[in-house]
């Protein structure tokens, strides 16, 4: 899936950096707070799509002594900081902006030009948020919803895009009505307000994207669909008597590790368990193409003698 990852990063890249300068410039010359935050908003995401790419980059160095399992989870690292710039950056600040127009309170100015500048970048966050979409399509099982395929994904740079141009969306309805609702009542607290929201709105996706990274890096399980077909893959070995325990654990979004303990059929011999053990492996690497490194561990009766054979 990095493939897809990158294409949704730079989509939301190249969409982020046109937002966040054209929103700059209209936040000074209307003088808005809820523009104003909503510019801190693009800015901290272009940063933080750049720190997705580099954990991208990074998860792909192959494996070495220091790290055997490889760098996948390096994915998981920088998405974790995101989530924290995501807070500190974009939620903080655009609280404080708020608080800030509160005891300065300033009119705002060409409030036409904060509407077109909102319906604009309302298009371009929609396109980007379509990218993401389409890439949770490819990937989420029928009959499971969208939310909960994010959910469920391990692609957590898909996951930051969606929920980073989701809360965009939603931030951007939130400024529009503050801006409006200043303007026709004359009370300019309402862009205050706005902008407020926008920042608790942020801390909420900095919260959701923290708790989901926090599963993987701490070494969540592979989806339960997943487990069910490494066992199928083993329990159709006609030399296998018993599946034992499953482990499984995600090394990165591409990567699945698999232990996993098997009770062979009495009386094979160790030729017949290690040629049982290689149909297994090709087994699941069929049935779950993300298998990365699976160790095998065998109890077989060999010639009325019990051994305990740790074959990977």
């Amino acid at each position: 899936m990095s493939t897809g990852s990158k294409t949704v990063i730079l989509a939301a890249l190249i969409g982020n950096t046109l937002i966040a300068i054209i929103k700059l410039a209209v936040a000074l010359i209307t003088s808005s707070s809820a523009v104003l935050a909503e510019a801190v908003h693009s800015f901290a995401d272009t940063g933080n799509q750049l720190l997705l790419l580099l954990g991208l980059k990074r998860s792909r160095k192959p494996a070495d002594t220091s790290h055997p399992f490889g760098y996948g989870q390096e994915q998981y690292f920088w998405s974790f900081v995101v989530a924290n710039m995501l807070f500190f950056v974009g939620a903080v600040v655009s609280v404080y902006e708020g608080i800030a127009k509160f005891k300065n309170p300033h009119p705002i100015e060409h409030a036409w030009l904060i509407y077109s500048v909102l319906a604009v970048a309302f298009f371009i966050e929609a396109l980007a948020l379509r990218v993401a979409v389409k890439e949770l399509n490819r990937h989420r099982e029928p009959g499971t919803g969208l939310l909960k395929a994010v959910q469920q994904t391990k692609d957590t740079n898909v996951a930051v895009v969606f929920f980073e141009d989701s809360a965009a969306l939603a931030g951007l309805v939130v400024a529009f009505v503050g801006v409006l609702l200043a303007e026709l009542t004359g009370w300019v607290m309402f862009d205050a307000i706005a902008s407020i929201i926008i920042g608790l709105l942020l801390g909420l996706v900095a919260f959701l994207l923290a708790h989901e990274t926090k599963e993987l890096l701490i070494g969540e399980a592979a989806s339960p669909g997943n487990v069910t077909l490494i066992r199928q893959c083993a329990a159709n070995i006609v030399q296998v008597s018993k599946v034992g325990e499953v482990l499984t654990m995600h090394l990165g979004p591409d990567s699945i590790l698999i232990t996993m303990n098997v009770e062979f059929v009495d009386q094979l011999s160790t030729d017949e368990v290690e040629a049982a053990i290689d149909q297994l492996e090709g087994a699941i690497r069929q049935k779950v193409p993300k298998a990365g490194k699976i160790f095998i561990e065998a109890d077989a009766v060999l010639g009325g003698i019990a051994k305990r054979n740790g074959l990977a």
